[in-house]
């Protein structure tokens, strides 16, 4: 059995959906899956006039935290941010950068990789975003599985180096169906191939 870990920061809740759905789906593909978010360094009080960054948080905040244990722990890892000025979140991005002890050991070396991410436009970075992840997770040793054009799915919502959610300038919440479909199919395919690797 595929051990998977789902890592995701999120701010406003795009993300924890995301993460939810690529959980369920891995979980129904036979994988074992450790589903956690990156904890918020944010102080609360400074986008208390977020509702949707606030309720999230509240939602979040209570369950289990992400560590590098857990991708030690795991065969493969999605992992999920959103985009910010083309890049990964400063919460995600300092989630990665205190693995270098774990990176030195060669603990975080030929595991499975994906990400997803969202931002508010179709052409808001989220490729950037997604290639400059992979480009920290070469310097892991990882198997970067994208999803690519593997299935007519990825004709719908168009994005082969992983999964992006576009929230539009109201801040949708809810996935389309194009964005739930591309989740199964990166969760199913990412376990697949760490099977086929274990």
């Amino acid at each position: 059995m595929t051990k998977l870990a789902v890592i995701y920061y999120s701010a406003t809740g795009h993300g924890t959906a995301m993460a939810n759905r690529v959980a369920a789906t891995a979980e129904a593909a036979g994988a074992d899956v450790r589903l956690r978010h990156i904890a918020e360094t944010r102080d609360p009080e400074e986008f208390a006039g977020n509702p949707a960054w606030t309720a999230n948080y509240e939602a979040t905040k209570d369950l289990p935290a992400a560590s590098g244990d857990d991708i030690v722990w795991a065969d493969a890892a999605i992992f999920g941010s959103p985009t910010r000025f083309g890049s990964t979140a400063s919460q995600f991005r300092a989630f990665i950068d205190s693995l270098g002890g774990l990176w030195a050991k060669g603990l975080l070396a030929d595991k499975v990789y994906a990400g997803f991410t969202s931002s508010q436009t179709a052409h808001g970075g989220q490729e950037t975003t997604l290639i400059t992840l992979y480009i920290t997770l070469m310097h892991f040793g990882g198997i970067i599985v994208p999803p690519g054009y593997t299935d007519g799915v990825k004709f719908a919502d168009g994005n082969p180096y992983g999964v992006g959610h576009v929230t539009g300038p109201e801040n949708r919440n809810e996935l389309e169906e194009s964005t739930l479909a591309a989740l199964d199919h990166l969760a199913r395919r990412v376990v697949s191939v760490a099977d086929r690797l274990s």
